[in-house]
Parts: structure tokens; sequence; C-alpha cells
């Protein structure tokens, strides 16, 4: 039973799957429009919120903070200086999840997270 057991783990171990976040969260960060999987965007939207946030305040503390999570270095400057100012006033809700269509595969539905 998996009662309370929140996440999911994409078929993967820790190390890899916290990669797959982090890199798909630094492609949505960067390109502010990525297609994917609908349960990669459920869980990478979280991380994506809380980077714009700490995007927010822009100090040493937080440029350190997201170069914890975030691979590239282009992703964390584009953070700090520009969507951070650009959602200064927004009190959270920076992306949004479209859905497109089912994969041709395995018919996956395939959706596009994007950035309000």
């Amino acid at each position: 039973m998996r009662h309370r057991k929140k996440g999911t783990k994409f078929g993967r171990t820790r190390g890899p799957r916290r990669a797959l976040l982090s890199n798909l969260a630094a492609s949505v960060i960067l390109y502010e429009r990525v297609q994917t999987t609908e349960a990669k965007a459920k869980a990478v939207r979280p991380i994506v919120e809380r980077l714009v946030t700490k995007g927010k305040t822009k100090s040493l503390h937080m440029k350190r903070e997201l170069e914890k999570i975030l691979p590239e270095k282009m992703a964390v400057k584009k953070v700090l200086e520009v969507l951070g100012p650009r959602y200064k006033e927004r009190q959270g809700g920076y992306t949004r999840i479209t859905k497109l269509r089912r994969r041709q595969g395995d018919a996956a539905p395939v959706v596009q997270i994007e950035f309000v």
C-alpha cells in the first residue's frame, strides 16, 4: 500500500529522478514553454514555482540556492534577471499546463507547460 506517499518515481532511482526534474525545470525556465508528459509536468511545476519565488529576491544567497537545483548558469541568471522581476507582484501560479494530445507510441498524455 502506498498510503500518504507523495510524488511519482517515474521508474527511476533517486539520482536519475532528481536529474530529470532539475533538467526539465531548467528547460522550462530557459525556453518558457516545453512539451512533456502530463506526469512529468505535474511533478516539475512546484519546483519551477519555488524557483521563481526565490528569484524574486535578488541576493547572493538566493543565487546560491538556485545553483543548488538548476544545472545551468544561464537558467539561474534568467530566473534572477528576467522571471523574478516579471512576477514580482504576482503571489504564485506562474505556470500553466495545457493538454495537447496522446503520444503515438504509448498513448501517454502530452501536455505543454509554460509561463503565464
